[in-house]
């Protein structure tokens, strides 16, 4: 059986069969997703729950038990972690990789509907969650500071501007403020005030809610004509909240400033971030699994010029950490190393042939192997990353040993007074079957990496078919 003679008989459909794999091959490299890792996608959901004021014991009781109680008949959790904090709790779940993590999520929204009854009645929200993928760092770190703007002005900015743009952008997932300082008045009553007055603290918190409310007003309908009236009680400041009257004695006002102070500051004063010694707003973006990290940061990079037109002069935006710029010295490293042996390998071809013909002959095959892989990874929805690299680096010394075994048996026919093409057809008979089941064992020896199982199986997986599919081509 002569599998090659078909194709040693019509050159022109061979040479149409190789332009149109590197062709595919060359398509697919465009659209090849960049990064240092292949992307693993742990099945982990995280659950938050908040109650102002309540202490972090108050909450691993009342708020993190009733949860873990129900979401621990959930099939495939492996692990499950809380942790508390002043107000708020964070319950982190991981299941099975081969759990699909929306029936996960789902089977979350059902438990908590049904502890739902069990949890503090003034919760001001219920509990939320959300996807995430603990193995995902955020691919870039934005800082924004100002010496002379307050910090509730700098996050306002990175928050109500930068944050909502940033996330429009394809392939961004979430961003995240790290040492928000969103604007807050707070009051800071007298006790001995309130008790000359005989004022009770609910009587202060009452007037405060009543005397900061942004409603409607409604409509005044004329004979000839309608009105909307407008009428804003919303308190932008401090100031404005100095003169709001919280009760009557003796038929006289008592002002909110008799028993107390404001104080223009944030929401949350203990919590805070800095960046070369300064205190500063960060922005944490996080990108969305299988998308290209380089590009992701390319098209961010191309914001910052737009975001610093449009914000204060006063507030520096810097990049604290761009994550992209380690993938793409680790991928141009790897791709060096794959071009050296690319080129290595020629050179001994040359040294020990020391024939230019016979050396581009058995060459060919290499970027033919390589560049073909590129249209398999992009079927696969593979990534260029170290690992895939790594596998087509190996894969040089296997692709090019079929082709020199090959030319050598043609020109051991030709040696012996052959024609150039009764060589090839017989050269290649008789050990064309013989190279074809040295490439499928080449390729079946990668077969137990696809089947591994658990976190090092997710990793090893595209590095088993990559070097599979090179051999292969």
């Amino acid at each position: 059986m002569n599998i090659t003679e078909v194709f040693i008989k019509r050159p022109i459909a061979t040479c149409l069969v190789m332009l149109a794999i590197l062709l595919f091959g060359a398509a697919a490299y465009k659209y090849l997703a960049v990064s240092d890792l292949p992307n693993v996608d742990f099945p982990t959901i995280q659950v938050t729950a908040t109650l102002p004021g309540a202490s972090p014991e108050t909450m691993a009781s009342s708020m993190a038990t009733p949860l873990e109680q129900q979401f621990s008949t959930i099939a495939g959790l492996d692990s499950m972690t809380s942790a508390n904090f002043l107000g708020s709790t964070s319950i982190t779940l991981q299941f099975n990789l081969s759990r699909d993590l929306d029936g996960a999520a789902l089977d979350v929204q059902a438990m908590i509907t049904q502890a739902q009854g069990r949890l503090p009645q003034n919760m001001p929200s219920p509990p939320s969650f959300r996807k995430v993928n603990p193995a995902d760092q955020p691919v870039l770190f934005l800082a924004l500071r100002s010496s002379t703007l307050p910090l509730s002005t700098v996050d306002d900015f990175a928050e109500t501007s930068m944050s909502q743009r940033i996330s429009m952008i394809s392939g961004v997932a979430q961003v995240q403020v790290y040492g928000s300082q969103k604007y807050a008045v707070h009051v800071q009553v007298n006790p001995r005030a309130l008790a000359t007055r005989q004022i009770g603290i609910n009587e202060i918190s009452t007037a405060i809610q009543n005397g900061n409310v942004n409603l409607p007003t409604g409509t005044l309908w004329g004979a000839n004509q309608a009105v909307t009236v407008t009428s804003n009680g919303q308190l932008q400041n401090a100031a404005a909240f100095a003169s709001l009257i919280v009760a009557y004695r003796n038929g006289s006002p008592v002002r909110l400033d008799e028993v107390g102070r404001t104080i223009d500051s944030v929401e949350n004063d203990k919590t805070a971030s800095w960046y070369t010694g300064k205190r500063a707003i960060i922005l944490a973006i996080l990108r969305q699994p299988g998308t290209n990290t380089v590009e992701v940061v390319d098209n961010i990079n191309k914001l910052l010029p737009v975001f610093r037109e449009q914000m204060p002069p006063a507030i520096d935006l810097e990049i604290m950490y761009d994550r992209s710029a380690s993938i793409r010295d680790s991928v141009s490293d790897v791709k060096f190393s794959l071009v050296l042996a690319l080129c290595l390998v020629i050179l001994v071809i040359f040294l020990f042939l020391r024939n230019i013909s016979a050396t581009v002959i058995p060459s060919l095959a290499l970027p033919m192997s390589i560049v073909g892989t590129f249209a398999v990874m992009y079927l696969f929805d593979y990534s260029l990353d170290n690992l895939s690299l790594m596998a087509l680096t190996l894969s040089v010394g296997f692709v090019v040993d079929d082709a020199i075994v090959m030319l050598e048996n043609i020109v051991r026919h030709m040696e012996l007074g052959e024609g150039v093409f009764e060589a090839a057809i017989n050269g290649s008979s008789e050990i064309g079957f013989t190279i074809l089941s040295m490439t499928l064992s080449l390729a079946a020896v990668f077969l137990p990496v696809l089947f591994l199982g658990g976190i090092l199986g997710r990793l090893l997986h595209e590095f088993s078919v990559t070097i599979m599919s090179a051999v292969l081509v």
